[in-house]
């Protein structure tokens, strides 16, 4: 367990801070301050932690007093020593004798140091500062860094705002992620104290710490619910993004929470296809989604596998919108159209309504983005928990012909390879449990976020025959995100007839499943990855 020997001027909150948290298991032994009336001193003996004072006599040396605090401490089995707020200057020789020392300092060294960062920070006209936690040398404030950790300044801070910002988002989490490397044994000190290496803080795509800097791009009317408040944060990337995207009917409504959680989902689908492509997407569902020789025909074929569902969606397109596929589009009621650039004439059509948003999201690489998007859109995803947040790559991978291992005895015929693959690739945008059943390059039904994997087979041949207009489950691809666990899901969908199936395997009753595939006669084909999507 690693211990600590804490040193404070003032409140030393901190270092009470540390107590609280003990990161890594680190454990708070002594707090020693060169004040009796400190607070920090109160602040350990509730906490039940050992303090002890040793105040500078008139007239004494610096040397004098260093080593009685040396002493002091001797007292204790120390493995570190914290400085917070300790208003003293420490000789070479105090630091040759104690434990390894830290300081934390309240500014991104080596900006504005001394004992009025703040001040400094706000005449420079700085809009980012933070904190330092640094080895202690006798110069002051230029130790080797350790960490840091950044917080904005705002137009109207005063030296109170900032102080309170540093310490809390700032402070608060560097100083305990220093303690915590020291306690795992990640941090490697030199023995002159001149530079500092932290086992794994060497950056790539999931680094040992992150640093944030979006600027809020737009106010939102409301949340996902009215009674929530919401706000657009954009990141600067260069990819072609809803966030940062020009609306061109700027007399219609703006933009809500769900609609840029909608356009964003959609225009994610239509990345993955090179072929001229259309989706409608719902709750960030796919409602249809095809690719066809000509735009207008793919956003019909699109809307025609529920066009029920699709109202009120959101149309994504891969290519410039043309007016047929605008006149197509403004036939049913929709929210927003995203598409990488419009004619004149088809802005003509789609402008005139003020509830019908028009989104310029610029060029998606190439004649259409393919694979997954251009390079920018291969960046991380993320999702926010309480405490924190989950990042992953995202999703890039779809088979080719050659990934597919043909488990039947029924051989796929070229056509429904060529399915499977269009089906993988908007299988990827359904949420789990999700089906895609498909015919060509187009869907004929949906069955998204279900519990039950047997149940999203029921519901995509279900809306495949009942919603979809011209189309039907007979004769179709499923296409399944992970493996089905038992025959009954296979069983359901060659009920339903479909004569296809593309699926990740991997299933203990692989057998069993494919033994159902064979009596129903059902080509079946394994990719050996899943495409599950939570969010």
């Amino acid at each position: 367990m690693l211990t600590i020997a804490g040193m404070a001027s003032n409140r030393g909150r901190n270092l009470l801070h540390l107590a609280d948290r003990a990161p890594g298991g680190a454990d708070l032994s002594v707090v020693l301050s060169n004040h009796e009336d400190a607070p920090v001193l109160d602040g350990a003996a509730e906490r039940a932690i050992p303090t002890e004072v040793v105040e500078r006599d008139d007239g004494e040396s610096r040397a004098s007093h260093e080593r009685r605090i040396l002493d002091r401490l001797s007292g204790y089995d120390v493995d570190l020593v914290c400085l917070d707020g300790y208003m003293r200057v420490l000789t070479d020789e105090f630091l040759d004798a104690a434990p390894l020392t830290l300081n934390v300092h309240p500014s991104l060294l080596p900006a504005f140091p001394g004992d009025d960062a703040h001040e400094q920070v706000l005449a420079a006209g700085v809009r980012t500062t933070g904190c330092t936690v640094h080895v202690v040398t006798e110069a002051v404030d230029d130790g080797p860094i350790v960490a840091q950790e950044a917080v904005p300044v705002y137009e109207d801070d005063d030296v109170a705002d900032l102080k309170a910002r540093v310490l809390y988002d700032a402070e608060f989490t560097a100083y305990p992620r220093v303690i915590r490397w020291f306690a795992e044994g990640r941090v490697e000190v030199a023995d002159d104290r001149s530079s500092v290496t932290v086992e794994g803080d060497v950056g790539g795509s999931f680094p040992a710490r992150r640093l944030r800097g979006d600027d809020r791009m737009a106010d939102l009317r409301y949340g996902e619910n009215p009674h929530q408040d919401a706000a657009l944060y954009g990141d600067g990337a260069d990819a072609a993004s809803v966030v940062g995207a020009p609306q061109l009917n700027e007399g219609a409504k703006t933009l809500s929470y769900n609609n840029y959680n909608d356009a964003d989902a959609a225009l994610d689908l239509i990345r993955e296809f090179d072929d001229p492509a259309a989706a409608v997407i719902k709750h960030t569902n796919p409602a249809g989604c095809a690719t066809a020789d000509a735009l207008v025909d793919a956003y019909d074929d699109a809307l025609a596998t529920d066009a029920m569902s699709a109202f009120g969606g959101v149309v994504a397109l891969n290519r410039d919108c043309d007016a047929a596929t605008a006149e197509s589009i403004v036939d049913s009621y929709k929210e927003v159209v995203v598409a990488p650039g419009y004619t004149d004439a088809a802005l003509d059509v789609l402008t005139d309504s003020d509830d019908l948003r028009v989104l310029d999201v610029g060029d998606l690489g190439g004649d259409g983005a393919g694979a997954g998007g251009d390079e920018d859109a291969e960046a991380l995803t993320e999702k926010d928990l309480v405490g924190g947040r989950l990042v992953q790559e995202r999703d890039g991978w779809a088979p080719t012909r050659d990934d597919l291992e043909v488990v039947t005895e029924r051989e796929p015929t070229d056509e429904q390879v060529a399915t499977m693959l269009f089906a993988w690739r908007t299988l990827k945008h359904v949420k789990s449990n999700g089906i895609v059943l498909a015919t060509g390059t187009e869907t004929v039904g949906v069955g998204a976020g279900q519990v039950s994997r047997v149940d999203a087979v029921r519901l995509a041949a279900m809306k495949a025959d009942e919603h979809a207009e011209g189309k039907s489950a007979a004769g179709s691809v499923m296409a399944s995100d992970a493996f089905f666990p038992f025959p009954d899901g296979v069983e359901r969908a060659a009920e339903a007839g479909v004569e296809a199936v593309i699926q990740p395997g991997g299933s203990v009753n692989d057998e069993d499943v494919i033994a159902a595939a064979d009596e129903h006669d059902v080509a079946m084909a394994f990719t050996d990855h899943r495409c599950f999507r939570h969010d």
